[in-house]
């Protein structure tokens, strides 16, 4: 049985081919696909996924719920077409000319997306739709570790390795928020409403190099963690790590 391709593909392309064309009958569309993806966007940014329903975006836009699928189809490709457009929203900017700061900037990059647009960390279950966004961006990433000793497979690697760290940054980043939110209380309040309860219920324990290294810590954050740090020194042994990986290839291949 022959595949038919996927529709969505032309509604992420559609500046490049031209949008889908509209119902053949009915009142002409008063709105572009892109106008549906930025109020979406919009709503995702304000309540997070969860807040995002047809319905509600309908609602917002001021158009009946069926006429929202005559822009397009569902949920799923709406959430495909609201990341893309992230994507290609952003100026990349130009790579600078040392390797550490180019992979930094990878990295940044997306820490900074992604801090601005916290529901693309709740975005799961999706095939991988290949849009012009995530095209230039993919390209942009790789033009950073371009001839720089790392065979194709190491450079798709090292985008996911450098991509991954800031996700992984921003999530921490959200629980805390979201723990935060959730008691009522910061995390030094917290410690300090339970400082005296700890010492009762943990004594006769003995922790000499937790209580050593976690009151250093804590004076240091004024919290139990610090993201904005983990940020810095996880990011500058990542890059240092490929750095020696990479010197290390160029040493063996002459």
């Amino acid at each position: 049985m022959s595949k038919q391709p996927d529709p969505v593909l032309r509604l992420l392309w559609r500046h490049d081919v031209g949008e889908p064309p509209g119902p053949r009958r009915g009142r002409r569309q008063r709105l572009s696909v892109d106008d549906v993806v930025d109020a979406a966007i919009r709503i995702a940014d304000r309540d997070g996924l969860p807040g995002l329903s047809m319905r509600l975006l309908a609602t917002d836009l001021g158009l009946g719920a069926m006429s929202l699928y005559t822009y397009v189809p569902g949920r799923d490709e709406l959430l495909a077409l609201m990341v893309d457009q992230v994507l290609g929203r952003r100026e990349l900017p130009a790579m600078p000319d040392d390797l550490a700061a180019r992979m930094a900037l990878i990295v940044r990059v997306q820490y900074e997306e992604l801090q601005e647009h916290p529901w693309l960390l709740e975005i799961s279950g999706l095939r991988a739709w290949v849009g012009p966004g995530a095209s230039d961006r993919y390209e942009w990433q790789l033009s950073g570790i371009e001839g720089v000793g790392l065979d194709d497979i190491e450079m798709d690697q090292t985008v996911a390795l450098l991509s991954g760290f800031a996700s992984s940054v921003v999530q921490a980043q959200q629980r805390l928020r979201q723990e935060e939110h959730a008691s009522g209380l910061t995390q030094a309040e917290w410690w300090a409403a339970n400082a005296d309860e700890l010492a009762v219920v943990m004594a006769g324990r003995s922790y000499p190099l937790g209580g050593r290294v976690g009151l250093a810590a804590g004076e240091a954050y004024q919290a139990a963690t610090d993201p904005a740090r983990e940020m810095e020194f996880g990011l500058g042994r990542i890059i240092q790590g490929l750095m020696s990986y990479i010197e290390s290839k160029r040493a063996d291949n002459g």
